[in-house]
């Protein structure tokens, strides 16, 4: 499609419609990071780390009391033993539901959103291909979930450092490690939560573009995965529960021995990556069919 831009009787030559030029990720990363619930999400991750330790250190029970940094070979028990057991137990904390619900906001709440302020129709007459929109919301959606987690782990180890001191990782599986070693395992450990937080997203992404209403995206995921918890936790079910994707969430443990297993994360993360592709695939058939009426 050509438009031609020049006025009567003038020289200014023609601009050529490229879809590559609209809707950046560039773009749609400023327009969402200048969201309130953008900045609430990071302020939240930076506040939890800092009331932790204020609850450690002025807490009516002092340091160590409730089991947290009480010694004990469990993640809780050493999070006070230096900066690193202390990242690591803000990144456990994390992980079990925090990450979840951002996750879903990040990837539900960002489609859905076009549409219940009614814009989703003018971005796409600008024109905006309808898959370049999608493209654009689900790199940016993944980018600030594992920023967020970044600044999790920044700020934790900032924090764990001046509370609690620099000693290296102790492992509530196989002792001490080095400074290397402690840097790698939180690494990987770090990327394997962040692989498994596709399954809500992916869930989060589908529900999106399936209704008008962000809250329902958003907590429909969280929903979904909350059950899937519920039913892992049911021992009658046996190996069926394999079958679930919260099954594999906590199998960055592995990470914390001698050596590193990988049997069970590279399971999880096959699983969660096959389950996120084949989300998003539907997801994009879905809006690609889908009639824009807001």
């Amino acid at each position: 499609m050509t438009i031609n831009a020049s006025a009567p009787d003038s020289n200014v030559g023609e601009v050529t419609y490229n879809a590559r030029h609209t809707l950046t990720v560039p773009t749609e990363f400023i327009r969402q990071v200048r969201r309130k619930r953008t900045l609430i999400a990071f302020i939240l991750v930076i506040a939890l780390p800092i009331i932790v330790v204020a609850a450690v250190k002025f807490g009516p029970s002092g340091n160590g009391g409730g089991g947290f940094g009480d010694g004990d070979l469990d993640l809780v028990g050493l999070a006070t033993f230096g900066a690193w057991n202390f990242t690591l137990t803000m990144l456990f904390f994390g992980s079990g539901f925090l990450f979840t619900i951002l996750a879903a906001m990040f990837l539900g709440d960002t489609v859905a959103s076009e549409a219940s302020w009614s814009t989703m129709r003018y971005l796409l007459a600008a024109p905006v291909p309808r898959r370049r929109l999608l493209r654009a919301k689900i790199i940016v959606g993944l980018l600030l979930t594992f920023l967020v987690m970044v600044t999790l782990i920044v700020t934790s180890f900032i924090i764990g450092l001046i509370a609690f001191g620099s000693q290296n990782l102790n492992s509530p599986l196989s002792g001490t490690f080095t400074t290397a070693e402690s840097l790698q395992r939180l690494a990987v450990i770090s990327l394997y939560i962040t692989i498994t937080l596709l399954v809500p997203a992916g869930i989060a992404f589908l529900l999106s573009v399936s209704t008008d209403v962000p809250l329902g995206a958003v907590g429909g995921a969280v929903v979904i995965v909350i059950v899937a918890n519920i039913l892992d936790a049911i021992e009658a079910l046996g190996d069926l529960r394999r079958l679930l994707p919260t099954d594999y969430g906590g199998s960055w443990i592995d990470a914390l021995g001698s050596t590193i297993v990988w049997d069970d994360m590279a399971i999880g993360a096959a699983y969660s990556i096959s389950v996120f592709a084949i989300l998003i695939g539907v997801a994009i058939v879905k809006f690609d069919r889908k009639n824009i009426l807001s």
